[in-house]
């Protein structure tokens, strides 16, 4: 008999999101290993014909909240469809925020196996309030995932096991073979996906450019994503001398995303933490740089720490030390070849379909 499966998420496809990405390929992967899925997220556009196009495509059940004017309405939505789908369900996953704490107030009334999925800002709330909230919902759980070692030590204080499963990739979606290389202005080209952001890092790399000019003239550095903070960042740019070292590209297709990817020399990832305490919990879009080929530099003492293979897939470095930085760099781009071998071989561990069975283990 099929098991069925619950999903509660603050995020999900086709709207970006690390978290949402996450969901979706859990469901996804839980579908083809014969369990009966369905999930719980937001609507998050406005005109939500997109959301539901996409959603009638899947091989599961996708149960939205309706966008409302007033946000506490979607609140008592959310707990009150989450409640009723408790009765119906063996298992039950909550990946985001609020999905912690709804999980773990439906389960006051029903007994049902629970696993938390923990990515990094949720558990790292600079309010004493949502952390002593958060770390009471984590205590209903009968199992707790982090997606990073960085994320499971945010966590120590509860002295709860806590499984460490790495973010995957579809590796399907992710062959060189079938994208048409781009173009991007510059040598070396440097790329970061993501919304532009404090949390991200590009700021950070942007500090770093009037040196690196120094030793790479044509050196480029391209932003690919949401440009939240990018006007911010651009004025930090021209207030350094590198404006015509930086571009911003804003949110891009798919197709123009893996073309932009395979015109990089270097993926280059330097988060750090906003002062919310917001953090990058593990850095998805450098295994799927690493699978085109494209190996990283990243942050030290963040969850971008187990997205990198160090000195293999790429480098972890101090985000301020331009040396260090620029002495990698160096390292990369005399030996291409081999750095590209390296990044493909990790970006394979991290298959979706390596990665469910370690979530396997873990249901009841």
């Amino acid at each position: 008999m099929k098991k069925n499966i619950l999903i509660v998420t603050s995020e999900f496809p086709p709207q970006p999101g690390g978290i949402g990405n996450h969901a979706y390929y859990l469901a996804w992967y839980l579908s083809k290993n014969d369990y009966s899925v369905s999930v719980i997220a937001d609507q998050r556009d406005v005109d939500n014909s997109v959301e539901q196009t996409f959603d009638a495509a899947l091989p599961f059940v996708v149960n939205r909240i309706s966008l409302k004017r007033f946000r506490i309405f979607m609140y008592f939505d959310r707990i009150f469809k989450t409640f009723q789908a408790f009765k119906q369900t063996d298992d039950v996953i909550a990946t985001g925020k609020f999905s912690l704490w709804n999980v773990a107030f439906c389960s006051l009334f029903f007994k049902r196996h629970k696993m938390a999925v923990i990515h990094g800002t949720e558990v790292n709330f600079r309010s004493t309030i949502l952390k002593k909230a958060i770390d009471l919902s984590l205590k209903r759980f009968d199992v707790i995932v982090a997606v990073s070692l960085y994320t499971k030590q945010l966590v120590a204080h509860l002295n709860r096991k806590v499984a460490v499963i790495p973010n995957g990739i579809d590796l399907s979606q992710w062959q060189a073979d079938n994208i048409s290389k781009g173009r991007l202005k510059g040598f070396p080209v440097l790329t970061t996906v993501g919304r532009v952001s404090s949390r991200k890092g590009q700021l950070q790399v942007i500090k770093l450019l009037p040196e690196l000019k120094n030793i790479y003239p044509k050196i480029h550095y391209h932003c690919i994503g949401i440009p939240t903070e990018a006007e911010a960042f651009l004025s930090q740019a021209k207030a350094l001398g590198v404006e015509d070292q930086v571009s911003f590209h804003g949110a891009v297709d798919d197709i123009t995303l893996k073309t932009s990817l395979l015109a990089t020399d270097v993926f280059v990832m330097l988060s750090t933490e906003s002062n919310t305490g917001d953090v990058e919990g593990f850095g998805i879009a450098i295994l799927e740089a690493n699978a085109l080929g494209i190996p990283s530099i990243g942050s030290k003492g963040y969850g971008i720490e187990d997205a990198i293979a160090d000195e293999i897939s790429g480098f972890l470095v101090d985000s301020q030390d331009v040396v260090a930085f620029s002495s990698i760099l160096n390292s990369l781009l005399n030996d291409p070849q081999k750095f590209k071998s390296q990044a493909k071989a990790w970006a394979e561990e991290h298959d979706w379909n390596q990665i469910i069975k370690q979530y396997l283990l873990h249901l009841s």
